[in-house]
């Protein structure tokens, strides 16, 4: 099976390059004041200085005599040589990603490698969560969101089609911290090399057990949503430890730990029994529709991710539904034929789960008294399945 491998990508490719005996004092100030700048945020110096740097591991790797001088001038490579026991052909098939901190140094470090395994006929990427540097906890904390958001795609992607490797033997401490763990969640084998030494060491897929008994799967999904920032009271999430929230007077949100216990978890609730959100009403129809022979657990994982970023929607913005992401296309019906529920059709709304394949959900909006007595919109939803399912029977 081909193997999609992911690197921790550091600097230590350039500051390498800078010779103690020639280079003037101001080399490591430069880079050192500059270490989590971006592009738009560093002086031209500094950005001089780490072009100049830049060409000098070029022209090291490139004219490297051996695979040992490439994998001494960068971690990453080491780990990746390691990988492949020095025979990079054997990773054509294989996919890579390359983590590079939302900095310039990052940036041209991630490149510099990039373009080496590309030329070496490897399958690489860079993938640079914005803020994610060791500016502050803030840009860290939001860089790692940012980070495990796109790895949960990554991960669904291709769990059935690919080995997973995490090549942490390059990047800075905090980050590996946190791919390690990411790792160890995700049953990848984690490689590491210790600097000094050319062989690696991988720590096995670990089979770690998690009580995820502490998720909350609505309040989970809400927290966790993509569209908007939802916080959910306390008193809705007691047996949630502390140490996957973030609180903020009575109410909290997912931290990084506890979206990632989510991501990694969520398709054990998702693909099970129908998961009730706020604002959203199910109908006997559409629990019917959901208990088809033909809603495999692709289908209601993509329904369950749909009905929560809609039903956050709704909570933040009072029931209005035209802030709905425009990914779900939703729009009402064009027609007056009537309908089950004396409805007519041009008075019910749809939305598309994924428009490729073509499943869909009809509903109604609503209005209600909630358990204040104060009136909300909610969406009655009516039916799910096939485009033409639906469409005839909205």
């Amino acid at each position: 099976m081909p193997r999609l491998v992911v690197s921790t990508v550091g600097t230590s490719l350039l500051t390498n390059q800078i010779d103690v005996f020639t280079d003037s004092e101001e080399y490591f100030t430069e880079i050192q004041a500059s270490a989590n700048h971006t592009e738009e945020e560093i002086s031209n110096r500094a950005k001089e200085i780490i072009l100049e740097l830049k060409d000098r591991a070029e022209d090291k790797i490139y004219n490297a005599k051996n695979s040992k001088q490439i994998r001494d001038a960068s971690a990453e490579l080491n780990g990746i040589y390691g990988l492949y026991d020095r025979k990079l052909e054997q990773g054509k098939s294989d996919i890579h990603w390359l983590i590079a901190t939302d900095t310039y140094q990052g940036q041209i470090t991630a490149q510099i490698v990039q373009e080496f395994l590309q030329k070496e006929g490897i399958n690489a990427h860079i993938q640079q969560p914005k803020k994610l540097s060791t500016y502050d906890t803030d840009r860290f904390s939001y860089g790692i969101d940012e980070l495990l958001e796109w790895w949960d795609t990554i991960f669904l992607a291709h769990k059935n089609t690919h080995d997973i490797y995490f090549n942490l033997a390059g990047g800075f401490k905090a980050m590996q911290g946190y791919a390690n763990t990411i790792g160890m969640l995700y049953g990848a084998e984690i490689i590491y090399i210790f600097e000094g030494n050319l062989d690696y060491i991988t720590i096995p897929k670990l089979p770690i057990e998690i009580d995820y008994s502490v998720i909350k799967p609505a309040q989970f999904a809400l927290m966790a949503s993509k569209s908007v920032d939802i916080y959910i009271k306390l008193s809705e999430l007691k047996g949630v430890p502390d140490s996957l929230i973030s609180k903020i007077g009575d109410e909290a949100t997912l931290n990084n730990w506890g979206r990632l216990l989510w991501n990694r978890y969520k398709d054990n609730f998702f693909t099970q029994e129908l998961i009730e959100f706020p604002r959203l009403i199910y109908e006997k129809s559409f629990h019917k529709d959901y208990e088809r022979r033909t809603v495999d657990e692709k289908i209601k994982f993509e329904l369950h991710s749909a009905l929560s970023e809609i039903s956050a929607i709704m909570l933040k913005f009072n029931g209005d539904t035209s802030r709905i992401d425009p990914k779900f296309e939703y729009r009402r019906y064009e027609g007056g034929q009537k309908c089950e529920g004396g409805l007519r059709k041009n008075q019910i709304d749809h939305f598309y789960l994924n428009k490729n394949e073509g499943w869909r959900v009809s509903c109604v909006v609503d209005e209600i008294q909630d358990s204040t007595h104060k009136k909300v919109k909610v969406l009655r939803m009516r039916h799910f399945g096939e485009h033409d399912y639906v469409n005839d029977h909205p």
